[in-house]
């Protein structure tokens, strides 16, 4: 009966370390894919805080161009206008940086996640 528990025992210790280095292997990819998946979003939040600087010298020029026209004119009906144009090329403006912002932030979001479903797909079709 004793051999047969240390056979036992000595099976359970080859299966365990045999788990423990898969772990270590799938614990490296998750990690890796962890660290591309940081990069990736790192890259996007750039992107984006350049996109939102870009949109706000963009906005600040067009206001500043409504501001000096307003300037030059001479009748009230001229005001409204200008006022009216202003409105819309500001809704317009608003309209197709909310797309773009959008579409950038849809972008990092599949760029942030896809090398964590990669890795973890990875992982558990190779656990499996």
């Amino acid at each position: 009966m004793p051999g047969f528990f240390d056979g036992l025992a000595e099976q359970n210790l080859i299966r365990a370390k045999e788990t423990i280095e898969k772990m270590k292997i799938a614990s490296g990819a998750i990690n890796g894919a962890l660290r591309e998946a940081s990069s990736a979003n790192a890259k996007g939040v750039s992107d984006y805080a350049a996109k939102v600087i870009e949109f706000s010298v963009a906005n600040t020029s067009s206001a500043l161009d409504f501001f000096s026209q307003l300037l030059g004119v001479k009748t009230p009906s001229e005001i409204l206008r200008l006022s009216a144009a202003q409105g819309r090329k500001n809704v317009e403006a608003t309209a197709a940086q909310s797309r773009e912002l959008w579409e950038l932030t849809r972008k990092v979001a599949t760029e942030t996640a896809d090398p964590i479903k990669r890795s973890f797909a990875s992982v558990l079709q190779k656990a499996a």
